[in-house]
């Protein structure tokens, strides 16, 4: 089920409604089955998937803590639920396009062997509850979490709807706690969910569809763009891929929050970062806290010398580009990021430069750059393959000129117009509100000046409105989150 679809706005209040209706002992059973509603509306057929892996990570979470002390048994029950979660990650979501890359090497070799392509539905959310299941056994595996004994409370904590399919990714210490606690319904978690609901949906139906359509624009024909418009593109797509991931985060908070339950924040104004490696701190933080807990603190992280830490981030953002989707775009993303985070590993950037230039104009400077490094990241997320990158990236190296012609011709590949700057310029504005009007901490306590508060909300509230009314009625048809596909 999509987020920014009617059926949704029904199926949230109804939840909601129900939930606090029910004595506590028969919520989580309503929360479950909702839960799976909300996966099978779809394809029905994928819950199976989803059933698999909560019943392998139960039982090998079961045996772990049954087998503690024994260090064979418990390693073994281990690589079980590693195997089992990343088989059907693999299967279902990289087999074809290895078997595809492995038949492209084969023919291009002279070889007539070929693997077949099985050509699966990708399962909607697969790489995110697949991974919250192997956090679970993993901190189980470590001590750090006590194994779960309720089946249902646990099938819960892989399936709650607001975060099934696109995140945060949330450890089992911070979530099975709070949808096994008995919450209370009052007018906090009512309000402050309301609000994330809606900077989501502002953040999704009017910034990120908004700036598609022009992304979009660019990207159908990008031969036919000239240098401006890629770069144009490019920064566009920064807001788009921003206020979709941030916005679905949101929804996700705004849902949880409703039903008392806090998820993490995952986006913290990862625009006004200083640093690629501050940025990584900011942007999808579930996931970079993921694999730094699980897979680059285990390879050894920093502690065993600059050469070994460069290589545990090569490793991870190459993991990090994959787990995106299947396509080499998302490798090379990867890799570029790591790049970047190498450089300011191996040149010690923070400590060299950052005394220097602690003032506003230099922390201006420093976001600026990081930006500009950011559009060609941007640029290699976007493009659909790496024939289409090329073409890109050689039209923004050559594609370069002056005057009104020029500027008139990057507006036109574009497709922006006067009226849709005004209403570009209008979601900037309003989205720098949004961040603090969106809290995830309950609202502040009263003060004398909270009537003139609460009137610049209900003005705020007006102009959000006004500007997804308008959005919707140019982007017509409701376009999926992003991170569904992943």
């Amino acid at each position: 089920m999509n987020f920014n679809s009617g059926v949704f706005l029904v199926f949230l209040p109804a939840v909601t409604a129900v939930y606090w209706l029910l004595p506590h002992g028969g919520r989580k059973y309503w929360l479950l089955a909702a839960s799976y509603f909300f996966y099978m509306y779809a394809n029905p057929a994928l819950i199976l998937l989803l059933l698999a892996s909560t019943a392998v990570d139960y039982c090998c979470g079961r045996g772990i803590e049954r087998f503690r002390g024994r260090r064979a048994a418990m390693r073994l029950l281990l690589l079980v639920s590693v195997c089992v979660n990343l088989g059907l990650l693999f299967t279902f979501k990289y087999f074809d396009f290895f078997a595809g890359t492995v038949n492209g090497l084969s023919a291009a070799a002279g070889l007539p062997c070929r693997v077949p392509e099985l050509g699966l539905i990708l399962p909607v959310g697969i790489s995110f509850y697949t991974f919250q299941t192997m956090s679970y056994t993993i901190d189980v595996y470590r001590g750090d979490f006590p194994a779960e004994k309720d089946l249902v409370s646990f099938a819960l904590y892989v399936t709650y709807f607001p975060q099934l399919v696109a995140g945060p990714i949330e450890s089992p210490g911070s979530l099975l706690p709070q949808l096994k606690a008995e919450h209370r319904l009052n007018w906090e978690d009512l309000s402050a969910g309301a609000r994330l609901l809606l900077c989501g949906f502002f953040r999704k139906c009017v910034a990120a569809d908004f700036c598609g359509l022009y992304v979009n624009a660019v990207f159908s024909a990008p031969e036919r763009a000239n240098a401006l418009a890629i770069f144009g593109a490019g920064g566009l797509f920064c807001i788009q891929m921003y206020c979709d991931f941030a916005g679905y985060s949101e929804i996700a908070a705004g849902s949880a929050r409703m039903m008392g339950v806090r998820l993490m924040r995952n986006f913290d104004r990862p625009y006004l970062s200083q640093s690629y490696t501050e940025f990584f701190r900011r942007w999808h933080i579930s996931l970079n806290r993921w694999f730094t807990s699980y897979v680059y603190i285990p390879l050894g992280g920093g502690r065993k010398g600059k050469a070994r830490k460069i290589l545990n981030i090569l490793i991870v953002f190459t993991l990090c580009g994959l787990w995106h989707g299947a396509r080499w775009t998302y490798v090379l993303w990867g890799l570029y990021a790591a790049l970047w985070l190498c450089l300011e590993s191996l040149l010690d950037v923070k400590s060299r430069f950052g005394p220097a230039w602690d003032c506003p104009l230099g922390r201006l400077t420093r976001r600026c750059v990081m930006m500009l490094i950011f559009v060609p990241a941007a640029l290699l997320f976007r493009a659909e393959s790496v024939e289409q990158l090329g073409v890109v990236f050689r039209q923004l190296f050559t594609g370069w000129g002056f005057g009104g012609a020029y500027l008139q011709a990057a507006l036109d590949s574009l497709g922006l117009t006067t009226l849709s700057l005004v209403q570009l310029a209008l979601c900037v504005v309003a989205m720098a509100r949004l961040y603090d009007w969106g809290r995830y901490d309950l609202p502040a306590a009263k003060t004398e000046g909270q009537s003139a508060a609460r009137l610049c909300s209900c003005v705020y509230l007006t102009a959000v409105v006004a500007l997804c009314w308008l959005a919707l009625l140019q982007t017509q048809d409701a376009a999926i989150f992003a991170y569904f596909q992943f």
